[in-house]
């Protein structure tokens, strides 16, 4: 990879703790790392260490390859249950290894959340001079052997230094991502990566040591936007980026009107403080590429996900009778004055349109730019916009299949695209502060 600008001074080595000092210099090196992030994950991970297990004893019979649990503190005997989950290699046709798993269980410093978990896997990557590393989550039902293999080897056989994962989901799940994280970040970046938030990557040993470089650690973007952050890091440091087919990824879907407010706040509060990092770069990327897709795709059953259109379209409704003052603020006047008319419209009737959202995206990522107001207020007045968004999508794609709902949100993609010169341009606006 090709490093981008770097800070001065590099963030100081990740503490670990005397016994996972210990491990790791019996060690020395390794070819391949796999790391687990867990808490109190014990139905789950048994599951995931077998797969990962079964995934490098078929895969990469000859590496030597360690696997690291950073815990935060379990205590349901998650950590007890990946020490003893073993897979028997012979009932998956695999024949004997040449080189066996180790594991590292240890719990991880800092504050609480899956950065911290990452930044003590990064750290023993670093230490082992690992080849190529992957994480996974601990929460996975539908991981198998394969997606070690899918993950790992584009970084370890074909020099590439990250790797994104690429999921079939239901038409109505991952809306955050198929309405504002997938547009916006294709847009600045010029990379079509579809899930950059997907929670299951690969990643060179060199990328790793390039997130242990950046002041981030003690961060809110450490805290909540780990995933989104990994992403964009690995494009704006000029690192070799790809995907690989990962079939579905079975967890427990939400209805974007219950209990996505907090998250969104979290991932869109990350992207919007990755823009101000990269303007350099994002500010004069034009168009977007298609990114290379490893893997053999096939269709598979999604879970269903129910949505509850009149509460999203109430809630938008509500914003603009309560947030009136507070959106004129954050949004363009022209921007503000194409969605009054949604405050009357029939229910069937009501949408906003791909161009429109674009730029309520624009104006929300200047505003919290500029502060003009303090930024977990912009960002939680842009909630019942966003809702609206859904609204207006699960409205447009109701009778279509969720392949042929994709074609639509290729279409808010471009019209993302379209539009950046009006968000380069507000950005360039003279501003207080």
């Amino acid at each position: 990879m090709t490093p981008g600008p770097q800070l001065p001074d590099a963030t100081p080595t990740t503490p670990l703790t005397p016994e996972t000092e210990a491990q790791v210099d019996q060690f020395a090196h390794t070819d391949i790392l796999v790391g687990i992030p867990s808490f109190n994950n014990v139905e789950t991970i048994g599951h995931v260490v077998k797969a990962v297990s079964a995934g490098l004893a078929k895969y990469f019979p000859e590496a030597r390859a360690v696997l690291v649990n950073s815990d935060g503190g379990s205590t349901d005997g998650t950590q007890q249950v990946v020490s003893q989950a073993v897979v028997d290699l012979k009932t998956l046709f695999i024949g004997d290894q040449q080189s066996s798993l180790h594991k590292i269980i240890t719990p991880y410093h800092g504050i609480p959340g899956k950065g911290s978990a990452f930044r003590t896997i990064f750290e023993i990557a670093r230490r082992l001079k690992a080849k190529a590393c992957a994480v996974v989550d601990s929460d996975l039902r539908s991981i198998t052997p394969e997606w070690i293999e899918l993950l790992v080897s584009p970084v370890f056989e074909q020099g590439f230094d990250y790797v994104a994962p690429y999921y079939l989901r239901h038409k109505y799940d991952g809306t955050i991502t198929n309405s504002i994280v997938y547009p916006l970040t294709r847009t600045l970046y010029g990379h079509r990566i579809r899930q950059p938030i997907g929670g299951d990557f690969g990643f060179s040993g060199q990328l790793a040591q390039h997130y242990l470089d950046k002041h981030v650690w003690e961060s809110e973007v450490a805290k909540f936007g780990i995933d989104i952050w990994m992403t964009t890091e690995a494009i704006a440091s000029g690192a070799r980026v790809c995907q690989s087919f990962l079939g579905a990824k079975i967890h427990n879907p939400k209805d974007p009107a219950a209990d996505l407010s907090a998250m969104l706040v979290q991932v869109l509060g990350a992207v919007f403080a990755l823009m101000e990092d990269h303007y350099a770069v994002w500010g004069k990327t034009d168009g977007s590429n298609a990114v290379p897709l490893f893997g053999f795709q096939y269709e598979v059953g999604v879970e269903p996900v129910n949505v509850n259109v009149d509460r999203m379209i109430s809630t938008f409704r509500q914003g603009l009778s309560d947030l009136g003052t507070i959106w004129d603020q954050i949004l363009a006047p022209g921007t503000r004055q194409s969605l009054r008319p949604l405050g009357t419209c029939s229910a069937q009737d009501f949408r906003i349109a791909d161009n429109l959202w674009a730029r309520v995206v624009y104006d929300a990522a200047v505003a919290y730019r500029n502060r003009v107001l303090p930024r977990d207020h912009v960002l939680k007045a842009f909630t019942p916009l966003y809702l609206g968004r859904t609204a207006s999508f699960v409205l447009d794609t109701q009778g279509l299949t969720s392949s042929e709902a994709e074609g639509r949100i290729e279409a808010l993609c471009q019209a993302f695209e379209k539009d950046k010169s009006y968000l380069v341009a507000r950005w360039n606006e003279p501003h207080a502060g």
